[in-house]
C-alpha cells in the first residue's frame, strides 16, 4: 500500500515539475514579449498565475516534503524491525 501511495506521488509530483517548468519558460517568453510590444502573453500568464502556477508551486513543495517524510518513516520502520 505505502508503496503504490508513493509511486503515484512521484508521478503526479513529476507532472507538476513539468507544469512549474513550462509555466517558467512561458514566462520567460512573457517578459521577453513584453518588452517588445506583445502584451497578450504576459496577461494570459499573468491570468493564469493565481489560479494554476502559484497552487502548482505550493503542491510541488508540499508533495516533496510529504514523500520525504513518508521514506524517512519507512527508514526507521525498518530499523526498528
Amino acid at each position: 500500500m505505502k508503496e503504490k501511495l508513493l509511486m503515484w506521488l512521484d508521478r503526479f509530483l513529476i507532472a507538476d515539475v513539468f507544469l512549474v517548468i513550462i509555466a517558467f519558460f512561458w514566462f520567460a517568453i512573457a517578459i521577453v514579449g513584453r518588452s517588445m510590444g506583445f502584451p497578450l502573453v504576459w496577461d494570459i500568464w499573468y491570468q493564469l498565475w493565481i489560479p494554476v502556477f502559484n497552487p502548482a508551486i505550493g503542491i510541488l513543495f508540499l508533495g516533496a516534503l510529504l514523500s520525504w517524510i513518508i521514506k524517512k518513516i519507512g527508514e526507521m520502520r525498518n530499523k526498528n524491525v
